[in-house]
């Protein structure tokens, strides 16, 4: 299996991941290929491809009906990306360096981690949040 830091490297895929977060939050049981080349603007090979990647790193499960695919979420990988970097953020989610770097990084870099920090908090928030929507949870 890849490295699910690999996987999740490329903007396609998170794209991906993200329509696929936003559609079950909505209560979809799982999104088309054709839905998906339709909000992404990128053509369906290139698209599948992504989903065979994000299929082989178990990041989605595929449902058939007839010659339709649909796909949803599956987020329990990404406990993995969430277990490494839990350690870099503080109880408000800011970034938080692990040797007292930051005190060397010059504002913008120090600004840029915070950023991050906030965000990957906020990312986690969500994805949290929608989880526990999915059936079965």
């Amino acid at each position: 299996m890849a490295d699910i830091f690999d996987v999740i490297a490329d903007r396609t895929r998170r794209d991906i991941l993200r329509l696929l977060l936003d559609r079950s939050s909505a209560g979809d049981r799982g999104t088309s290929v054709s839905h998906i080349v339709t909000k992404l603007g990128a053509s369906q090979p290139t698209v599948s491809k992504h989903l065979k990647v994000l299929r082989d790193a178990h990041l989605v499960s595929v449902r058939e009906e007839g010659q339709h695919r649909y796909y949803s979420l599956s987020a329990a990988p990404l406990d993995e990306v969430d277990d490494w970097l839990v350690p870099f953020l503080d109880d408000n989610g800011a970034a938080v360096p692990d040797d007292g770097a930051a005190a060397a990084l010059p504002d913008s870099a120090a600004h840029a981690a915070e950023v991050v920090g906030r965000a990957a908090a906020s990312a986690k928030h969500a994805l949290e949040n929608a989880l526990k929507r999915l059936p079965g949870r």
